[in-house]
């Protein structure tokens, strides 16, 4: 639970210096184009940290439930994967990355399935 929480915080921090980044450190050295992937980045970084932190307080209650703690790898995963694949795709315009950004996708999609199969099963 302490690590899932740790993670989240410390991606949630890291979505904020990102966006603030983004907003005032590459304005006017990247395009539109990028400027928007970069900030679709920090968006679903930031939304995964709170799945994060959910993962954090269902593992509190369900400690014996692996599918949480498999759920929460798999947003920390995903966040390394789509957001960490969008931000260096962002700065070094290598088209190739966006190859890697669907994998991150397919494991925020199974995370959230995991949650809500623990939620259908122990709520």
């Amino acid at each position: 639970m302490k690590l899932f929480l740790i993670f989240g915080a410390v991606h949630a921090f890291l979505a904020v210096a990102l966006g603030a980044f983004g907003a005032h450190g590459l304005e006017g050295k990247l395009s539109e184009k990028y400027i928007n992937i970069w900030e679709k980045a920090v968006t679903y970084q930031m939304f995964h940290a709170v799945g994060l932190f959910v993962t954090a307080l269902l593992l509190s209650k369900f400690p014996q439930v692996g599918m949480i703690s498999t759920a929460g790898w798999l947003f920390f995963s995903g966040i390394l994967l789509f957001s960490g694949s969008l931000y260096i795709l962002s700065v070094t315009k290598i088209g190739v990355l966006g190859a890697i950004t669907p994998l991150g996708g397919l494991a925020f999609l199974a995370g959230w399935a995991l949650l809500a199969i623990v939620a259908i099963k122990h709520l």
